[in-house]
């Protein structure tokens, strides 16, 4: 059994080595906290005992769960009722990161009141999983954010852009496709910040100032980097034939009156 630190506050990470875990795990947020972030080979979230089993040993103050793998169910459903009802044993404060992508698009903004309306499959289980986590832990908070853009290090996102201002792929950026999209460690701040916060629960919404198109995005993200922008290609999702939510826009003023105030690509950029 290892030695460990003895602080009073100990937050339990999930997801530590994904791209927000990390911003977490290793940046400014999670100072002052003893930061325990097993990885998936050590803990799998998909097996209850093995979520009780960590939870019990480490007894957290409190968990962030930022976990999940997109198109396995378990790891996004099953994964966030064992760590829900892991908290729930222990009486952990338990912050869950959620998704715009439960909703269908419209051109007002979603706040905190608008239930899911999912057109994926991602959507629903993301739905799903709140619904869980809000039946097992009522005094969670469940933070919906939108498309997250890395500080330190590149988001998946911007990988994309980078391959395409390279020449290296053919990718189009919608200039119909709408987000809240939010600078990775200033919602991880807000994260970490919420950890200490128990009175504030149920649906809190998280996404930057800015409703920006994938376009404008992609644009924004060569620009900064000094790629090549002319090389970047546009199109709408309509002349794609897919079926995806176009205008997905966050309000975001109730995080704001918390004093939860996030950046977007526009402010950094």
């Amino acid at each position: 059994m290892p030695i460990r630190p003895r602080r009073t506050r100990r937050l339990f990470v999930t997801g530590g080595t994904g791209f927000l875990g990390r911003h977490i795990v290793n940046g400014p947020a999670g100072e002052g906290w003893d930061v325990i972030a097993p990885g998936s080979t050590a803990v799998d979230l998909r097996h209850r005992d093995d979520v009780m089993e960590a939870v019990r040993d480490w007894k957290p103050a409190a968990i962030v769960h930022t976990a999940y793998r997109r198109g396995d169910r378990p790891s996004i459903v099953d994964a966030s009722e064992h760590v829900a009802e892991a908290a729930a044993d222990v009486g952990a404060r338990l912050v869950h990161v959620s998704s715009d992508a439960l909703f269908a698009g419209r051109e007002a903004p979603y706040t905190e009141a608008d239930p899911p309306s999912p057109v994926h499959d991602y959507g629903d289980d993301k739905a799903d999983a709140e619904a869980a986590v809000a039946r097992i832990v009522p005094s969670a908070v469940i933070v919906r954010t939108s498309l997250i853009y890395g500080t330190d290090r590149l988001s998946d996102h911007e990988l994309v852009v980078r391959s395409a201002a390279a020449g290296e792929s053919h990718m189009k950026f919608f200039t119909d496709e709408i987000r809240s999209p939010v600078l990775a460690g200033d919602l991880a701040a807000a994260l970490v910040d919420l950890a200490r916060s128990p009175d504030i629960c149920g649906i809190l919404h998280l996404g930057g100032p800015q409703a920006l198109s994938r376009a404008e995005l992609a644009r924004l993200t060569a620009e900064r980097h000094g790629w090549d922008s002319d090389r970047l290609e546009f199109s709408t999702i309509a002349e794609s034939g897919l079926s995806r939510p176009s205008c997905v826009v966050l309000d975001s003023g109730l995080a704001r009156s918390y004093g939860l105030g996030v950046r977007g690509p526009g402010d950094w950029m």
